[in-house]
């Protein structure tokens, strides 16, 4: 636990108020040095030595820790303020800016969940001969390679290698896990004098690898391939490609550790029900198809997920969470950075959100350009796509006045836009704003350009599932708003029952994955509570009559926590025992419809239609032709009948 926190100045390039901070966070905060890396360097190795300590210094981070490794203490911690906080033109005091950041840095880190992944060197490289053998001429000393060929033509002669001819048909995996299937494989024979020969050609052939080496030039394997780990693609025109790739595939041998970026639970999943399609948000956003189908539920393949996190952000439920970080420390970063810059006397945050990329934007800023605003407060997230609505309205909520978020070359732009929309349907247009730029010096002049609407007068900072907060911060951006429009799509809303339509068969509420539909054990009655519903379409795909129909939507009052009636009807009474069942214009209907049918000619066979389940078996059992009526039981035989026939007798 940091108990002591030591600023550099940076020659003198920066202020850093230390009092201040220091009662801003609780903890001592040192007097700022001015060369912590160069000629204090004595002054770190001190501080160091003490353990405990945080150095807010990111750019020279390896070098203190490569002079704790020498002292024998722990690595310190370390933050940056300078780049994000202390080179800036802004003339505003910059002490609140910098409370926040330190507070936000002084979270607990959750651990990163990982498995172990083996790759044991085994290389199957595609490509035209030329490239595909020099490339494997060039790796067989580091992995065992085999080379896949379309055509024969002239193999090698040595078997460094080995050589297969055959037409791929496709591959499925990752790194150390690949399954390939190939079609008209043929191995080489090396036995006999002369040339060697190959087998016949053979459909169906498969072939596991650890690494995928692809050099044909053409259409990539996988989708997203850029994030499948362990196939590597170069076009084989590109010299330097080439070297590069053939570099980095010599390298994926060992073991290595995979993050498990999301944890799913099956039991909250709204993707099916009775062979019955419903939510495929998911699905429909995986960029590397690590998201499959699972009966009732989706299964995401660990090791084929690269952790965007667009899913985590797009599910309705919480069957799908972003798990690397968690989504509750999100949550809680972005809770204490406003209320650590609101405690230090700042007035109205705006939030940068921005990837590893955005970071070094920030960092050129701030050296070469203009910097960050004084109200600008930056956060680093993993995966931009998982930084969904609910975490934008939060910020909000927390006391951001607006929320603007920079995007990497890799981030999904649909589905940021997708959340970027719901976040501002919820929280207000002109307070989220997505800045697409790559652009160090713009995205800065954008952010000095822009006014901060004003914060919410009273900031909240609730607890618990995305849905839940989402609410929360919803009632509290829009007090007295009973309910607001949202587009089409959205995860929350009301479902619309056509009253005309309904027969109540309550097909919907045997399905409904959420709750959200009920029923009354005592009455024919639809029931529904708003703020349960996903909007996952379950309900109006099993429908018979095509009577529900959805309004996108978030309810902010109080009815939305309990159930209302959607549709009911007057039961019907048994005609024998006057038991209600049913709903009396459905048996009535019914009635009217096969009173003319031939099976149903008689009276008794009508009133059997109106008659619960208990007298309606009662009634069949005690009819002439009663199907529980079978022929008559034979007559017991005795002692006597038997010895009756005997003739001796």
């Amino acid at each position: 636990m940091t108990k002591r926190i030591i600023t550099c100045n940076c020659e003198q390039s920066q202020s850093i108020d230390t009092q201040t901070l220091s009662e801003s966070l609780g903890l001592d905060v040192a007097r700022p040095c001015h060369a912590l890396c160069t000629s204090e360097a004595s002054k770190a190795a001190e501080e160091i030595a003490k353990g405990d300590v945080m150095i807010c210094c990111g750019q020279e981070s390896r070098l203190f820790e490569s002079l704790a490794e020498e002292l024998g203490a722990p690595s310190p911690a370390f933050t940056d303020l300078r780049d994000r906080a202390g080179w800036t033109a802004d003339t505003v005091d910059t002490t609140p800016k910098m409370a926040a950041l330190l507070a936000e840095a002084l979270l607990p880190a959750a651990p990163i969940k990982a498995l172990d992944v083996i790759s044991e060197g085994l290389c199957l490289i595609l490509g035209a001969p030329e490239v595909a053998l020099a490339a494997a001429e060039q790796l067989k000393d580091f992995l065992g390679v085999t080379v896949l060929l379309e055509n024969a033509g002239d193999p090698p002669m040595h078997r460094g290698f080995d050589v297969v001819v055959g037409r791929l048909r496709g591959a499925t995996g990752a790194l150390g896990g690949f399954d390939v299937r190939i079609d008209a494989l043929q191995m080489l024979d090396p036995g006999g004098r002369g040339g060697f020969s190959l087998t016949e050609p053979r459909d169906g052939g498969r072939s596991g690898c650890d690494i995928l080496l692809d050099l044909r030039g053409g259409a990539p394997l996988f989708a997203a391939h850029e994030k499948r780990e362990g196939y590597l693609r170069a076009d084989p025109g590109n010299p330097g490609a080439l070297s590069a790739a053939i570099l980095a595939a010599s390298h994926l041998v060992g073991t290595f550790e995979k993050p498990l970026y999301v944890k799913t639970e099956e039991t909250l999943c709204a993707h099916s029900r009775a062979e019955q399609i419903g939510c495929t948000r998911c699905l429909d956003l995986c960029p590397t198809g690590a998201i499959t189908p699972a009966g009732d539920f989706v299964t995401v393949d660990p090791m084929i997920c690269a952790g965007c996190g667009a899913c985590s952000a797009a599910c309705p439920s919480g069957a799908i969470v972003y798990d690397a970080p968690p989504v509750d420390l999100t949550f809680r970063r972005v809770q204490t950075l406003a209320k650590a810059y609101l405690d230090a006397g700042g007035m109205a945050p705006r939030l940068l959100v921005v990837s590893a990329h955005g970071s070094e934007m920030i960092r050129l800023s701030a050296r070469f350009g203009r910097g960050l605003p004084a109200d600008v407060i930056p956060l680093e997230v993993d995966a931009m796509n998982g930084f969904g609505h609910a975490e934008i309205v939060a910020a909000l909520a927390a006391g951001f006045a607006s929320v603007a978020l920079v995007p990497s070359p890799g981030t999904d732009r649909d589905a940021l836009a997708t959340q970027v929309a719901l976040a501002s349907a919820i929280g207000g247009v002109a307070r989220v704003r997505v800045l697409d730029t790559s652009d160090p010096d713009a995205m800065s002049d954008t952010l000095y350009a822009d006014v901060a609407p004003a914060p919410v007068a009273q900031p909240v900072r609730p607890m618990g599932t995305r849905r839940q907060i989402t609410r929360q911060a919803a009632r509290a951006l829009h007090p007295g708003t009973e309910a607001l429009a949202l587009p089409d799509g959205a995860p929350y809303g009301a479902v619309l029952v056509d009253t005309e339509a309904c027969t109540l068969c309550l097909s919907c509420v045997s399905l409904c994955p959420s709750g959200a539909l009920g029923d009354n054990p005592d009455l024919p009655q639809l029931r529904f509570q708003e703020d349960a519903c996903l909007q996952c379409g379950l309900c109006a795909n099993v429908c018979p009559e095509d009577a529900i129909t959805y309004e996108p939507r978030l309810n902010l009052t109080d009815a939305a926590l309990s159930q209302v009636i959607l549709n009911e009807e007057e039961p019907f009474a048994c005609i024998e025992c006057g038991t209600l069942f049913g709903v009396k214009s459905t048996i009535e209907k019914i009635t009217e419809k096969l009173s003319s049918h031939s099976m149903f000619a008689g009276s008794d066979k009508l009133r059997m239609i109106q008659m619960c389940d208990n007298c309606r078996v009662n009634a069949q059992f005690h009819s002439d032709d009663s199907p529980f009526k079978g022929a008559d039981r034979p007559k017991v035989r005795t002692t006597e009948d038997y010895l009756s026939k005997r003739r001796d007798h």
